[in-house]
């Protein structure tokens, strides 16, 4: 497999971890809160919510890795297909910038993956 795409399915993957972790952890923080446009409040009343959030995240996360360790085209393949419909939902439904965060890296780390 192709480094390029290895290393745009390994963003991927870190971003999703990162993701994890300001979902499960750092919820009511302030720097989290304004990356998510949550206040306080909302933070407080979601914070299970945004915890299973991230948990899912992390999943996501974790399949893109099982996908590098293997170089299985087909998991990675799985995984950012997920990854690309989740980010379209939440362009759709949350916020467009969405897309642009999630949907696009996720896209071009497949097209990467399906070039080699």
């Amino acid at each position: 497999m192709h480094l390029i795409a290895l290393i745009l399915v390994a963003l991927v993957a870190v971003e999703h971890l990162y993701i994890l972790v300001l979902e499960m952890f750092l919820w009511r923080t302030e720097r989290t809160r304004r990356t998510f446009g949550v206040s306080a409040e909302l933070a407080e009343q979601t914070v299970t919510m945004a915890g299973n959030q991230g948990l899912y995240n992390g999943f996501l996360a974790v399949g893109l890795i099982w996908g590098l360790i293997g170089q299985r085209q087909d998991v990675m393949t799985f995984f950012l297909i997920c990854v690309i419909v989740a980010g379209l939902y939440g362009a759709a439904t949350v916020s467009p910038r969405i897309a642009l965060m999630q949907a696009l890296p996720a896209g071009l780390a497949l097209l990467a993956v399906w070039l080699t």
